[in-house]
């Protein structure tokens, strides 16, 4: 039904499978490395980082996971994980390719300076742990109010 063989295209050297069903030839790359390319590369001075877009290629591959694209990273620019921020990556349509944004910092104190979000996915930030209601009965007391009554209104009730 599906037979193996060796192909080499474009450079590409891996196994390609190829199926025939119902009279119709396709083929599918097999393969488990994951290529990570850099481009526009720019150094940005004022926020001490290096900045880039990333291309990873994973053919064979649904996606690749954002620690493995850091670790890649880190061996490419020799630096460590932690200073590496990937975001924004998206899977393109026909699939075997990803592109997102990168980017390294000089020092883990740099790093620090991105947004709360991001460090907490990173777990270099402790997010909060609050009730969906709280926000949302404080949202509601300030509506009743006007002007900088809304402070005492945010404080909460006084309990006596």
């Amino acid at each position: 039904m599906g037979a193996q063989r060796e192909v080499s295209v474009a450079g590409y050297v891996g196994r390609l499978a190829v199926s025939r069903l119902a009279g119709t030839r396709s083929a599918a790359i097999v393969n488990d490395t994951v290529t990570i390319w850099t481009r526009k590369f720019m150094t940005n001075q004022l926020l001490q980082q290096k900045q880039m877009v990333i291309d990873v290629l994973h053919p064979g591959k649904a996606t690749v996971p954002e620690t493995e694209i850091w670790e890649k990273l880190a061996r490419m620019y020799q630096t460590t994980p932690d200073v590496i921020f990937v975001f924004g990556l998206r899977i393109h349509f026909v699939g075997g390719k990803t592109a997102g944004f990168g980017m390294i910092y000089d020092s883990l104190d740099y790093a620090k300076k991105e947004p709360k979000h991001r460090l907490t996915k990173h777990g270099l930030n402790e997010k909060e742990k609050t009730s969906r209601k709280q926000p949302k009965e404080l949202k509601n007391r300030m509506k009743k109010v006007r002007g900088t009554a809304k402070a005492d209104a945010g404080a909460g009730k006084k309990k006596e």
